[in-house]
């Protein structure tokens, strides 16, 4: 496989342009379904992979539709049928907060270099050399900008999908305390889409298209009809995605206004993966046959795969780079000192929600192994854990870092 993506590097590369762009896409894509040899996960992620990576369905300026399919779960005896899913129940009306009392009225330069919206270690200036990018010290803050106004861009994006995957969900979850829980996560949601995108619009002036690949996931989501694979496609993969990037750039800012609005949306997430195990692991246990959980142990293997390798922030290569071989830019992405320790946080919290839940058995394992994910197997689960210990973990990486 290596050499045949390098075969089909250095053919794009004599290409034209635009053309360049558009080859280099199209084996992207074929890569990409090309990973998914088992026919169950080609079902399940070869048609979003086509809508999201072939046609651009959410890079067309208009809005997308994208066909839901589940039934939703009525109990009209309205049982007290699941206390763990109460008491976060109980913890989330605790926990509500209105956007309005974020401090808006800070005053945010993008371009501050003694107010970084991410420092210069990020990104690592001689990582950018050695991959051949030479930038200014302006350009170097216009860079970050962008780079910053990206990685919101994506929250954002998936915050949209993860509050119609919530309203989903509340619909069609088996547990009657989990449709109490829900409904909080949906208004959630809701108040994350809102932060985010005010601080896009009035902090920062940008917002990038949604990338192809969180597309796919969102898409292929959406458009399952079972409950429990919305679950773990969003509470556990895609909420555990986010858990990651949020940490990574909550230590890392130093603008307080988005300091301060992550705290407050990490709160909220803990929750919301949290619910994720509790729901899953006695459903994967108990009620899936062994072919049901095999078919989910590889689909959250190769979508955990997915989500390390493709989020290649094509967008601002386009902006920013467009002559430079595509290869390279995936070469300088997956170098970058912030991405690898997103990608870092990001299994660290995964990984053991996976095993919680019980989709990390020996027929599996293997493959972790040869991902170089073993060393995240023993972490504590979103279930043994607090979001105030782990703002507290992330808050004491800060100031050991400054020291």
């Amino acid at each position: 496989m290596l050499g045949t993506r390098w075969d089909a590097d250095r053919l794009v590369n004599l290409l034209p342009g635009r053309v360049r762009v558009q080859v280099d896409e199209f084996f992207e894509a074929l890569a990409l379904l090309a990973e998914l040899r088992d026919p169950r996960l080609l079902y399940a992620l070869g048609p979003a992979g086509v809508r999201g990576m072939l046609l651009k369905r959410g890079k067309q300026g208009a809005p997308t539709r994208i066909r839901a399919s589940h039934k939703a779960h009525f109990n009209w005896e309205y049982p007290a049928d699941q206390p763990e899913m109460a008491e976060l129940y109980a913890r989330a009306k605790q926990g509500q907060w209105r956007a309005e009392d974020l401090p808006w009225s800070t005053d945010v330069d993008p371009l501050n270099p003694e107010v970084p919206l991410i420092p210069s270690s990020f990104l690592g200036p001689d990582v950018l050399r050695e991959h051949g990018v030479r930038l200014s010290a302006a350009e170097e803050l216009k860079f970050r900008h962008s780079v910053t106004a990206w990685m919101l861009s994506q929250f954002l994006h998936g915050e949209q999908g993860a509050l119609f995957a919530a309203a989903q969900v509340t619909e069609a979850v088996q547990f009657f305390d989990g449709k109490l829980y829900g409904a909080t996560q949906v208004m959630d949601e809701g108040r994350h889409v809102e932060v985010f995108s005010r601080y896009l619009d009035e902090k920062l002036g940008r917002l990038y298209q949604i990338n192809d690949n969180l597309y796919v996931l969102i898409d292929s989501l959406m458009t399952d009809s079972r409950w429990d694979m919305k679950f773990l496609g969003m509470q556990i993969m895609i909420e555990g995605l986010a858990l990651g990037a949020f940490g990574t750039l909550y230590r890392q800012t130093r603008e307080p206004l988005l300091k301060q609005l992550l705290r407050m949306v990490i709160q909220d997430e803990a929750r919301h993966v949290h619910y994720g195990v509790v729901a899953l692991r006695d459903h994967i246990r108990d009620e899936l046959s062994a072919r049901e959980r095999a078919e989910r142990e590889d689909w959250a293997y190769e979508v955990a795969l997915l989500m390390r390798n493709r989020f290649m922030a094509y967008e601002i290569h386009e902006e920013w780079f467009p002559a430079m071989p595509r290869a390279r830019w995936r070469r300088l992405v997956g170098a970058i000192p912030g991405m690898n320790e997103f990608r870092q946080v990001m299994f660290s919290r995964l990984v053991p929600n996976l095993r919680e839940i019980g989709l990390l058995t020996p027929r599996v394992l293997p493959r972790y192994e040869r991902a170089g994910l073993t060393r995240f197997f023993g972490g504590a689960s979103a279930n043994q854990m607090t979001a105030e210990s782990m703002l507290e973990g992330l808050d004491r990486q800060t100031i050991e870092d400054a020291a």
